[in-house]
């Protein structure tokens, strides 16, 4: 899962950043609106945070301009501005959730958990692949009912796939939405993590779509 966050509090973005981390999420940080704007604009993301009082763009007009040019990404707005007006125009303006400092760090991570889920079109907590199944709200994966023990790239490359499921989802998108940054990185590196994961839940459920990508099928196995 990659998150866009827009954040102009240098230390409160590297403390979500940090959190968001540890739970396997990749992250890009936009200090003010225009370069958030820019990143949203341009970039693959699952879920955008973004912060209302921003240098340069506001960040309502941020969110305005990525729903005119049919950027659909979910987008939760975190602000200090707790007033009802404030939360209307957020909403009017596109957002998808709303939240307000200060907060629990804990609450943003199951909202954004959440957004992505429903985005993808599962309204229930778990999505299931065969013997795999996610628990979206604790992010947990399980095989055969065990809980699966992943690293942060190979959490984020199955999450994208079960979200997915039965689907080809392109190597470039794996890729952007797996690494931090632009997806430039070389693509042998995502076949190591896919060969690590068929080695973790078998060599069935990932099948390889030669010269498109990869889909995760629910008959594998």
């Amino acid at each position: 899962m990659k998150v866009l966050l827009v954040e102009d509090d240098g230390p409160l973005a590297q403390e979500i950043a940090g959190a968001l981390r540890r739970e396997n999420f990749a992250v890009d940080i936009a200090a003010d609106g225009e370069n958030g704007h820019h990143l949203g604009d341009t970039e693959a993301y699952d879920v955008a945070v973004l912060d209302l009082g921003l240098p340069k763009m506001p960040g309502a007009a941020v969110l305005r301009a990525w729903r005119k040019s049919g950027r659909q990404l979910p987008v939760l707005i975190l602000t200090a501005r707790d007033g009802w007006t404030e939360k209307v125009d957020g909403f009017k303006a596109g957002a998808d959730d709303y939240l307000t400092k200060p907060f629990r760090i804990e609450e943003l991570i199951m909202r954004l958990r959440a957004l992505v889920r429903r985005a993808a079109g599962y309204a229930a907590p778990s999505v299931t692949c065969g013997p795999l199944s996610l628990d979206a709200p604790t992010g947990v994966f399980e095989l055969d009912g065990l809980p699966l023990k992943l690293t942060a790239l190979e959490w984020r490359v199955l999450q994208c796939l079960i979200l997915r499921k039965d689907v080809v989802v392109d190597r470039l998108e794996l890729m952007e939405k797996v690494y931090e940054g632009d997806a430039g990185t070389d693509s042998n590196s995502l076949e190591v993590i896919v060969a690590r994961l068929r080695r973790k839940i078998g060599h069935d459920l990932i099948e390889t779509v030669r010269g498109r990508g990869y889909r995760l099928a629910s008959g594998g196995g």
